[in-house]
Formats: structure tokens, C-alpha cells, sequence
């Protein structure tokens, strides 16, 4: 029996439905290439592997939503429907979407970790710490190498170089990645070293791709955004990139830079409202001393507190007259005083032991005593014999018998 003979578009026909009803919808991984961008926005591109390849089609309504940056050499899975296209008789996939190889699982691991962080309560708006609003000492986790250290220490040094920056490097991708920025986090929130102590955190990294951002969608790092006591602000990627570390962290900012620029005080303004401060503090403490002044001026004036002149004339007199009487009675017994300390010193004089000694008199010490009577002597006893001007040492002889 001879095959029924059909025409090349009715083979072709056959071909599109049966191809079209096998594979309503599939996902391909392969290596885009020949990639070309036409006029009308519709975008073009081969995908290949070892063995095999297909061309695929992007609608220009499809392209605008597709968030990823596509070029020749870039691994991906494309999901959409086959096609036959009969004028030139081949087959094509038209692409409803295209993620970069591995983003796909990645994107389901970040959707199921979200809900439960978000359960839990990780990204409740009331658990969320302030900012402080100038802070002393800001420790900075991320890479010690690009552009993103150097964004924000310029960014800080220009804004606020009073503050002091602690840098802790770290990891910002690869499979221990997470890992090393959990640890950070605990290190500044159980450092007992007081100049070691943040007054806020700031984790950071540039932009990237769902896989090199993976480490900031681990829940260890959650976890350790969670437990903080210090305030953390996340800038991860730029600011399409939304990470569970971002949704977590007490405040996001779109990228490292703004997170700098959010953490501290521009100095300059803080300078004007201080300027704005004194100013206001100023007025207020002027408008008090004239209020002051006027109630004074308003008690000086009273009836109560200016008396009629008479009568403070005559107290004045009161008081001089007292002065006086006073005064008075101060020297009278003054002189009181004077004339019984002469007399008082005359007595004193009268008894002075010089003044007899001057009338011919001595005193005998024996021994730094003084002797009144003569059986207090011995002979050969040595004595001090002590006039008014002067004394001489003696020897006391024995008495000749009568």
C-alpha cells in the first residue's frame, strides 16, 4: 500500500498540531546565542547544547517583564510553548519566561523560606528596631574589597566623620558565604569589648544575580537579623533586588550607598539645626528675662513696695541713732578693757621673780630643781645659782664646824 501523498503544507500542517498538542508547554536549559534584539522589540536567540539546538522567540510584551539581562554564553531555563513556523518549516520555542539556570529552584526555595520566616513573625513592622539617629560607632559587614566599602566610607566621611566605622569582612557569596555573615552579626552582638560594640550594623553588597545574592536568603541569616539586639540596616544589591536579609534587617535601604547615607547625620544640617536650636533657646530666655524685668519694674512701682519717703527717713534716723549708741558702748567698754589689762599686767609685773632677782636676790637649782632649804643640800653637791642677768654652776662646801 503506497503512502497517501501530501503537500509540503499539508505535511507541514500535520507536523505544527501534532508537535503543538505534544509539547503545550516546556522548560529548556541550554546556551543562548546568536542573540539579536529587532526594532519592533521582539527579541531573537538560539538555545544550545552539545548535541542539539532551537531557535526561540521572545514577544516584545514578554521581554519587558522578564527582569533579567540576557546575552550570548548565558546558561538558562527558558519555559514556554513549541511552535512550527511553516513558512520556513522549522520549529521554535515562543518563551513566556526566562530565568537564569538554577534561579528557578533557588526562586521556589526563596518563595517557601519567605512564608514561614514570615509566620513566624520575622518581618513584623513591631519588632523592628529604630535607627539611632547619630550613631558613634557603625560596624559594617561586607566584602573588604570594591566598590562598596569605598562608596560608603566616602559616603560616611563626608556625612559624619565623627563616627567611628568598624569593619568585620566577610563573604558576600559562595556556599560558606551565609555562614560568615551570621557569625558577624553574633560577633558584634556578644563582644563583651566595648570599643568592639555598635551602636548600628550595616550589611552590604553590590548587585547580582539570584545565585550570587543566595547568602542573604538563608534563614541562618535571618535568624541572626532576628536575634540582634543592635539596630541592622540591609543593602543588598541594587534597589530592584529584594533579599529575605532586606525584609528582615530593621530597615532596607536600595543600596549600599543610601545605606550610608541613611545611617548618619548629615553634619552640615546637624550643625544648622543646633545654630536653629540655640537661636530658639536664645529667644526664649530673652523673652524671660523681659518678663522678668517688667515684673520688677512692676513691683518697684507698686504702692506696696514704695513706702511714703517719712517713713524711711525715719527709720534711717532710728538706725543711725542705734549706730551711734553702739558705737558708743563698743569703745566705752573698750577702754574698760584696757585699763584692766594694765593693771592686770602691773600685778603681773610686781610678781614677776626677775624683779626681785634685780633687788639682789638669787635662785638655787639642784639637779633642774629649785631648793628653798638648806638641809636640801649636801656638800660637794653641785647647784646652779641663777641671778637676774645671768647663772653659775657651784659646789656646795661643808659647813666648819662652830
Amino acid at each position: 500500500m503506497s503512502a497517501e501523498i501530501l503537500s509540503v503544507s499539508e505535511l507541514t500542517l500535520q507536523i505544527k498540531s501534532g508537535l503543538e498538542a505534544l509539547f503545550p508547554m516546556v522548560k529548556i536549559r541550554g546556551e543562548i546565542s546568536n542573540f539579536k534584539r529587532h526594532g519592533s522589540g521582539h527579541t531573537y536567540l538560539t538555545l544550545k547544547d552539545e548535541g542539539a539546538q532551537i531557535p526561540a522567540i521572545i514577544w516584545k510584551h514578554t521581554a519587558g517583564r522578564l527582569g533579567v539581562e540576557l546575552q550570548d554564553g548565558m546558561d538558562v531555563v527558558a519555559e514556554g510553548r513549541l511552535e512550527v513556523y511553516p513558512p520556513s518549516g522549522r520549529y521554535q520555542l515562543i518563551c513566556t519566561s526566562i530565568t537564569k539556570a538554577g534561579e528557578g529552584a533557588l526562586q521556589q526555595a526563596f518563595a517557601l523560606l519567605l512564608q514561614k520566616l514570615a509566620k513566624a513573625g520575622y518581618f513584623a513592622a513591631e519588632r523592628k528596631q529604630p535607627i539611632p539617629a547619630i550613631p558613634e560607632t557603625i560596624a559594617l559587614i561586607t566584602s573588604p574589597t570594591g566598590a562598596v566599602i569605598e562608596d560608603m566610607s566616602n559616603v560616611l566621611e563626608r556625612r559624619f566623620p565623627a563616627a567611628r566605622v568598624l569593619l568585620y569582612p566577610v563573604k558576600v557569596q559562595g556556599s560558606d558565604a551565609a555562614e560568615s555573615v551570621a557569625a558577624a552579626i553574633a560577633y558584634f552582638n556578644a563582644t563583651k569589648n566595648p570599643r568592639h560594640r555598635p551602636d548600628l550594623i550595616i550589611i552590604a553588597r553590590g548587585g547580582g544575580s539570584l545565585e550570587d545574592l543566595q547568602a542573604f536568603n538563608e534563614e541562618r541569616v535571618a535568624d541572626a537579623l532576628f536575634n540582634s539586639a543592635i539596630p541592622v540596616i540591609s543593602a543588598i544589591g541594587h534597589e530592584t533586588d529584594i533579599t529575605i536579609a532586606d525584609m528582615a534587617a530593621d530597615l532596607r535601604a536600595g543600596t549600599p550607598s543610601i545605606a550610608a547615607e541613611l545611617a548618619v547625620p548629615d553634619t552640615a544640617e546637624l550643625l544648622r539645626r543646633i545654630d536653629t536650636l540655640h537661636s530658639r533657646v536664645e529667644s526664649m530666655l530673652k523673652a524671660r528675662l523681659e518678663g522678668a524685668e517688667r515684673q520688677v519694674f512692676s513691683i518697684c512701682s507698686s504702692y506696696a513696695f514704695n513706702r511714703p519717703p517719712i517713713e524711711r527717713q525715719q527709720f534711717e534716723e532710728r538706725l543711725d541713732a542705734l549706730v551711734e549708741q553702739i558705737s558708743k558702748s563698743m569703745k566705752t567698754a573698750f577702754l574698760d578693757r584696757v585699763q584692766q589689762f594694765g593693771s592686770v599686767r602691773r600685778h603681773l609685773g610686781l610678781l614677776d621673780y626677775r624683779k626681785t632677782l634685780e633687788r639682789g636676790y638669787a635662785l638655787i637649782k639642784k639637779e633642774g630643781r629649785f631648793i628653798t632649804r638648806a638641809e636640801q643640800l649636801c656638800a660637794e653637791e653641785k647647784i646652779e645659782i641663777i641671778f637676774h642677768d645671768a647663772s653659775q654652776s657651784a659646789v656646795v662646801t661643808p659647813q666648819n664646824p662652830s
